[in-house]
C-alpha cells in the first residue's frame, strides 16, 4: 500500500468510528434494538461475502452449461472467466471438459481418468506435449464410450496428462468430428 492509500484507510476508519460511536450516544435508550439490527447487517455482510467468494463454484453448478437446439446444434454458454465448458459421457461418467482448440487431442486430468476407471499410476507415460506451463508427459489411452446428447462414439483416442490440471481439455480430434464451430454472442455452437 502506498502512502496515500494508508491515510485514506485511516481517515475512513476515523470517520466511520465517529458515525458510529454518535449512533450508538444517540440510541442510547435502545441498545437491544441496536444490537440486534447490528447482528442482522452483519449476517448479510458475512453471507455477500461468502456468495462472492463463492461465486466461481456457484456459477458453475447453476449457470446454464450447455443446450441442444432443436437442429442439433450444441450451444455452449462463455463462462465468467472467458471459458466453454461441456460435459461428456465419457466411459458413463460425467465429465467436464474445456473447449481448447489448441490442443490436439482430448486431454484428461489424472483425476478425471482415475474417475472414468483407469489407474494413472499404471499408464505408460512415452508421449509429451507443449503447453503453455511448458513440456508434460502424456500416457495414451483409449476411452471405452464418449457421450454427447444422443450421439455416442466408441474407442476414442486421448491422453492422460502426467502434471497437474486443473480440469480436462476437449480438443480438436473430438471438435474435427463438428463440421461447423463458431463462436457468436458470448455462446459456441457445435454443429454436426
Amino acid at each position: 500500500m502506498s502512502t496515500d492509500q494508508i491515510m485514506q484507510a485511516t481517515f475512513l476508519t476515523l470517520m466511520g468510528g465517529a458515525i458510529f460511536v454518535s449512533y450508538l450516544v444517540s440510541q442510547r435508550g435502545r441498545m437491544g434494538k441496536v444490537a440486534q439490527q447490528a447482528s442482522i447487517w452483519g449476517l448479510i455482510f458475512i453471507g455477500a461475502i461468502g456468495a462472492i467468494g463463492l461465486w466461481g463454484d456457484i456459477s458453475r453448478d447453476v449457470l446454464p452449461r450447455q443446450s441442444v437446439t432443436s437442429g442439433g446444434d450444441i450451444v455452449l454458454p462463455q463462462q465468467a472467466d472467458g471459458h466453454y465448458y461441456i460435459r461428456l459421457g465419457v466411459n458413463d461418467v460425467p465429465v467436464d471438459f474445456v473447449i481448447d482448440t489448441g490442443a490436439s487431442q482430448i486431454v484428461l486430468s489424472q483425476q478425471d481418468a482415475q474417475r472414468i476407471g483407469l489407474d494413472p499410476d499404471t499408464l505408460r507415460y512415452l508421449g509429451s506435449a507443449s503447453t503453455a506451463n511448458g513440456i508434460v508427459q502424456t500416457a495414451p489411452v483409449t476411452l471405452d464410450r464418449v457421450t454427447l446428447g444422443d450421439e455416442t462414439e466408441t474407442r476414442v483416442p486421448a491422453v492422460v496428462n502426467g502434471g497437474d490440471m486443473f480440469g480436462s481439455l476437449l480438443g480438436m480430434s473430438y471438435l474435427s468430428r463438428f463440421s461447423n464451430i463458431q463462436i457468436r454472442d458470448g455462446e459456441l455452437v457445435l454443429t454436426r
